[in-house]
């Protein structure tokens, strides 16, 4: 199984909370568009185009060491939940729905805020999506 070091993950999220915070508190909704690009380049080119990772991961393997590492599958989900996360809130603010765009970003970065303290939504959504497949093939082969 493919494993991803827990400093580029978690330099990723520590960037995401800062830019979407900044971007919610100072009302640059432009943020939340750089925000969305660096995880649609790390998507389909690797965490090495991440520039959050390039930037924090120094700091984050000073933190989290450099042994530690998180399922590569998981992260792609999430990371694809991210994306989507984002692209709502870039939608929203086309439609001039400014409001609902700070709140889907302010959710998306309360999302990694909250996986840096150790709580990670997107994988418990990814474990019933799991559970949820298992059951369906379990049942249809019955």
């Amino acid at each position: 199984m493919n494993e991803i070091p827990i400093a580029k993950v978690r330099s990723n999220q520590i960037g995401i909370v800062i830019t979407l915070l900044i971007a919610i508190i100072a009302q640059m909704p432009w943020l939340i568009a750089i925000v969305w690009l660096v995880q649609v380049m790390t998507r389909l080119l690797g965490a090495g185009a991440n520039t959050f990772v390039i930037i924090l991961e120094p700091i984050a393997q000073k933190i989290y060491g450099k042994k530690e590492t998180e399922a590569a599958e998981l992260q792609k989900f999430n990371l694809s939940l991210g994306i989507t996360f984002l692209s709502i809130s870039l939608i929203c603010l086309s439609l001039n729905w400014t409001t609902a765009a700070y709140i889907v970003a302010g959710a998306m970065a309360l999302a990694a805020l909250s996986a840096l303290l150790g709580y990670c939504i997107g994988c418990t959504i990814y474990y019933q999506y799991k559970k949820y497949q298992a059951l369906r093939k379990t049942t249809k082969s019955q």
